[in-house]
C-alpha cells in the first residue's frame, strides 16, 4: 500500500453528532470527547495540533501517523469515542469534512478557525475561556510540522 509523504498530510477536518443533537453541551461528554483525543495523540496515532469540541460537532487539525490513513485517524476518533460513550444511540453523522493543509498561512488560518468557533457561535467571549479547545492551554497539542517552515514576512 502506497502512503503520502508527511509532507502533505496535515488536514483540518470536521465531524458531526447525528442530527446534529448536541451531545456535549453535557461536559462530561465533551471531556470524554477531549480523553478520546488525547488517547490516540499518546499512543501516536496523529499529531494534534489543534482541536475544538463544538456542542454538535467538533473540529481538528491532524497529522496521522506514517503508517495510519486519514480515515483510519477520523475512525480512531469517531468511534473511540462512540465506544467509550457506550450509548445506544446514534452518535455520529455518517462522513466528514476534511481539507489537506498546504501551507503555514492556510495552517494558521485553520488554528485560528478553530479556536475562534466557539467565539463566533458566542459560547465563550474569548477562545481561551473555552474550556473544550486547544485554545484554552489546559490540553496538550503537538507542534506545528516542521516541514511548514516559517511563515514568509
Amino acid at each position: 500500500m502506497y502512503w503520502a509523504p508527511q509532507e502533505v498530510r496535515t488536514y483540518f477536518t470536521t465531524f458531526s453528532t447525528a442530527g446534529r443533537r448536541r451531545v456535549f453541551q453535557v461536559e462530561g461528554n465533551a471531556s470524554l470527547m477531549m480523553s478520546t483525543l488525547q488517547a490516540y495523540r499518546r499512543q501516536e496515532r496523529f499529531r494534534l495540533h489543534a482541536f475544538v469540541v463544538m456542542p454538535d460537532h467538533v473540529h481538528t487539525l491532524i497529522t496521522p501517523a506514517p503508517d495510519v490513513s486519514l480515515e483510519k485517524a477520523l475512525q480512531l476518533m469517531k468511534g473511540g469515542f462512540s465506544f467509550r460513550l457506550k450509548s445506544r444511540l446514534e452518535v455520529w453523522e455518517r462522513g466528514h469534512f476534511d481539507k489537506r493543509v498546504p501551507t503555514h498561512e492556510a495552517y494558521e488560518a485553520c488554528v485560528s478557525y478553530i479556536h475562534q468557533n466557539p467565539v463566533v457561535a458566542r459560547l465563550a467571549e474569548s477562545a481561551e475561556a473555552y474550556r473544550f479547545s486547544s485554545a484554552s492551554m489546559s490540553e496538550e497539542v503537538d507542534v506545528m510540522p516542521e516541514w511548514f517552515g516559517k511563515a514568509r514576512g
